[in-house]
This record gives C-alpha cells, sequence and structure tokens, in this order.
C-alpha cells in the first residue's frame, strides 16, 4: 500500500474517532487533539523498577504512546509483574525475575466498595506502599496520556473469601475461577470498577476473561497446553438452569458422557463411526450440552453488561470496554459465541486480541488440542485448513507457524472482521503482541513484525492499536519499531 493511502487511511480512522464525542452521543472530556489512540499495557513493577517520568517519556518517544493501561488488579503474570523466569530479560527494567510474585489489587482498595462480596480486596503486597494510579496518574496528565484500569478475571484459590465464589465442577470440586453467576464474584467485580471510577478521575476501564464454556473445555478446543475443569455446576448455576427449564441431571449425565468419549480418543481408541460423528451423536441424545454451554455464557454477558451499566451510571462520559481473548482467532466454537454485534450493545470499546507473532505457536497448539478428539478422524494439517476456511484467513502450513508466527494480513483481516462486525458506534483497538513469550524454537518478535503489524490494524480501519501484553517484557527495538508505523501514518 502507498504512503498517501496508509495517511488517507489513518485520516479516515481519526474521523471515526473523536475523543470529544461520545459513542452514545455524550459529551466526553477532550485532553489531546483527535488522534487514534495508541496505548500499551505496562504494570506497576515498570514503574518501580525504572522510575515512572522515565517510562512514560521513554514511552511517547519511542512509541508515540498517548494511553496507559495500568494493570490495576491481577493476580496473573500475563499482565503484570517482570518477565517470566526462563526467559531473556528484556533491555530495560530491573535485570532479575520476581518468582515470589503474587499480585492483587496495584491500587489503594476502599473497603466501602466490597461490603457485599466475600472476595477479600487485597492491596498487592508486591508493592505493599505504592498506588499505581495515584503515582501514575498526575505524571500522565501532565503528558496528555489517557489512563484506563486495566484488570482481568485472574484469581488465586488462597484469596480470603475466594472458596465461597469458585466455580464447582462436574464431579463437585472447586476450582480456581470464579464463578460468574455467584453474587460474590458478581460484586466484586462491579465493587472494583465503582472503586476505581469513584477513587481516581481516570479516563476508562478495560477488563478482561480470558475463559470458555463446559462445552469447550470439554474438547479442549483453545491454545492453552492443558485441559480446563468442566463447569460450573454450583448451586447458582443449578438454580438458574432450573428456571430457565434445563434438567440439571440430564446435563451432568451428558457433560459425564462427554467426558469419558473424550477420554478415550486421547488414549486412543477411534469409534467405528468416528470422532465427529459421535460427538454429533452426543449433541443430539443430550441437548443439555449446548444448553449448558449457553446458560455459562450468559453468565459472563451478564457481567459484561452489569459492568457496562455500573460504569455509565457512575461516569457516562467516561469508555469502558473489554479484551476479546485470543482464542477467538483459533477456535470456531468460542468465536461463534463472541458475538461483536451484541457487544456493540455494552462497549465503548473492543480490545481484540490479534498477536500475530506468538499467534503461531498458538494456533499450532490449538490444532493438537482440537486433533486430540472433535477432529480426531483428520489429520492436524486438515485440522489447520479447515480452521483456515472457517475462521477466513489463511497462513502458513502446520510445520511452519510455530517458527515464523502469522503474518501482518491475518492482523488487517481479523480487524476488518471487528470493524464491521460492531458497526460504527464501538471503536477497534488491535492488541498487537511485542514480545510476549513463547517456546524455545518458536516465533520470536522481530522490529519488521511490529511494524508490519500496525500498519495492517491501520490500514483495515482500527481506531487505535494496543501494544500488549506488558511492557516489562518488551524490548526497546520493538517499541521503536511501532512508534515509526504510527509516524509515517500520521506525521503530524
Amino acid at each position: 500500500m502507498e504512503r498517501r493511502d496508509f495517511v488517507a487511511t489513518l485520516a479516515a480512522g481519526v474521523a471515526r474517532w473523536d475523543p470529544g464525542a461520545s459513542p452514545r452521543g455524550q459529551p466526553r472530556r477532550r485532553h489531546t487533539a483527535d488522534r487514534p489512540m495508541v496505548g500499551i499495557q505496562v504494570g506497576a513493577v515498570s514503574f518501580v523498577d525504572e522510575g515512572t517520568d522515565k517510562v512514560l517519556d521513554g514511552f511517547q518517544e519511542l512509541a508515540a504512546i498517548n494511553t496507559l493501561f495500568l494493570a490495576t488488579f491481577t493476580y496473573g503474570r500475563g499482565i503484570a509483574g517482570r518477565q517470566l523466569c526462563g526467559q531473556p530479560l528484556p533491555d530495560h527494567g530491573k535485570q532479575e525475575y520476581d518468582d515470589a510474585f503474587r499480585g492483587g489489587n496495584f491500587a489503594t482498595p476502599h473497603a466501602q466498595f466490597y461490603r457485599r462480596t466475600s472476595i477479600a480486596p487485597e492491596k498487592a503486597p508486591d508493592h505493599a506502599a505504592y498506588d499505581v494510579i495515584a503515582d501514575v496518574l498526575p505524571a500522565a496528565r501532565r503528558r496528555q496520556m489517557r489512563l484506563y484500569c486495566w484488570f482481568e478475571d485472574v484469581f488465586r484459590q488462597d484469596v480470603p473469601g475466594f472458596d465461597q465464589a469458585a466455580e464447582i465442577d462436574l464431579h463437585g470440586k472447586p476450582t480456581g475461577l470464579a464463578c460468574h453467576r455467584n453474587p460474590n464474584t458478581r460484586s466484586f467485580w462491579l465493587g472494583l470498577a465503582e472503586d476505581y471510577l469513584r477513587s481516581y478521575d481516570v479516563d476508562g476501564l478495560m477488563w478482561g476473561s480470558e475463559r470458555q464454556g463446559p462445552l469447550d473445555n470439554a474438547l479442549a478446543a483453545s491454545h492453552g497446553g492443558g485441559r480446563s475443569a468442566v463447569a460450573c455446576f454450583c448451586p447458582h448455576c443449578l438454580d438458574a438452569a432450573r428456571r430457565t427449564g434445563i434438567d440439571t441431571d440430564r446435563a451432568r449425565e451428558g457433560y459425564l458422557t462427554l467426558e469419558r468419549w473424550a477420554a478415550a480418543l486421547r488414549g486412543g481408541q477411534r469409534p467405528a463411526d468416528g470422532a465427529f460423528v459421535t460427538f454429533w451423536r452426543l449433541l443430539v441424545k443430550y441437548p443439555e450440552l449446548l444448553a449448558w454451554e449457553r446458560l455459562w455464557n450468559e453468565g459472563l454477558n451478564d457481567t459484561y453488561r452489569d459492568l457496562y451499566r455500573l460504569a455509565k451510571g457512575i461516569a457516562p462520559d467516561k469508555g469502558i470496554g473489554w479484551h476479546v481473548w485470543h482464542n477467538n482467532s483459533f477456535s470456531p466454537f468460542y468465536r461463534a459465541e463472541q458475538d461483536y454485534a451484541e457487544f456493540a450493545k455494552y462497549s465503548d470499546f473492543l480490545k481484540v486480541v490479534m498477536y500475530n507473532n506468538c499467534g503461531g505457536p498458538r494456533l499450532a497448539q490449538y490444532v493438537r488440542n482440537a486433533h486430540a478428539t472433535l477432529f480426531a478422524d483428520l489429520t492436524p494439517e486438515q485440522v489447520l485448513e479447515f480452521t483456515y476456511g472457517v475462521q477466513q484467513y489463511r497462513e502458513r502450513p502446520l510445520d511452519r507457524i510455530a517458527a515464523e508466527g502469522l503474518s501482518a494480513d491475518y492482523v488487517l483481516r481479523e480487524t476488518r472482521r471487528a470493524v464491521a462486525g460492531v458497526g460504527e458506534h464501538v471503536r477497534i483497538w488491535p492488541g498487537i503482541d511485542i514480545d510476549i513469550p513463547t517456546g524455545a524454537s518458536d516465533k520470536k518478535t522481530q522490529p519488521e513484525d511490529v511494524y508490519q503489524a500496525v500498519r495492517a490494524a491501520f490500514q483495515a480501519g482500527a481506531h487505535g492499536v494496543l501494544l500488549s501484553r506488558k511492557y516489562s517484557e518488551m524490548r526497546l527495538a520493538n517499541l521503536r519499531a511501532a512508534g515509526r508505523a504510527v509516524r509515517e501514518l500520521a506525521p503530524a
């Protein structure tokens, strides 16, 4: 694409994204001249290690960053903490690992917002005397940078009160995941969102839940390495099922049968009628399998709706949106449940994960998982071809995708699909990956990868880009490549 065409494309994106007007027609505060969002995900440890002014000045100089997504709550290592142990340390920050990481709330929890939940609003002990929002917000304002609280659905089982919010699996055992339908879980998320909006003058919120329903988990239809529990069968979910007319005993029986079917296939047994036919036979015999999958997803969607309603009731001029899990690019089952048109009813923006560098190894893992159960009748190469066909993009063959990653064309196609799916009132900010850890022989991010991915996102009509997944694992040359693309697109 010629440079003049890029500039025209970006200008169109700027016209669509006006921070002076809310997608719902309400006034929005104007901090900077109208421009596309160029964001980065960053955790507290980076400011503690390197100094707030140094980090923010570097963001602007290297990558023209104008929006910060602070990792304000998580117990996971994906968006907070330093580089994972065993992975190369980046060329900035403290040159050591933080294996004692615990996580929690990296801002200051205010107790009055958590009275209706059993889950303790723990201040992260990693930086016990440090409030990342209170520190970074004034420095961001001086630089005309926006700031969003970025929090994710990741707990630890030893968090006080979490046991009263946990999902219950098919066999009656608690999992390490929170049940979306449990009032303690819902009240915790609502309390956390209200705390951030009332206690700090932030520009908005982004929440992410990288989880899927029981049917998808039973099939292991994801890019994860391990199998996830089939859940939830807690009293709240059982009551909700009965209210909607689902036979809970039949649902449990169906999932137990499905579990045995999957275990047999993974053990090398092949049904006479094949894996796919026998799976479909189970769906026909137990329609409760799909009903329970829908029940689980409605619990998650209700959380989105409740968070959106709460945020707009408190601060209608501030944005709230969602991180959409990378599995959306691989599993057609998960993609079917991520309806962008529905999201548009309760979202100001979507950060759709389009990590093309680690996307190759992740897609290869999805193929291995799907081939072990549902698509055992096919070869792994045929599973990949099927995936390309139904997901509407085409990349390298299976023996190359892990080492070479996915291309910028994948970013372009997924961005176009998202923009078309949400309509004109929701902003699409593709997540562009920089140095997300991969296996020793898998694809590693290079500056040209980042440069081309950012260009592709804007070419496809994105309203911004979000550099992911956390600054503490990014190499500066790759950040600089993102800035080069942004500045070429909008030199003014």
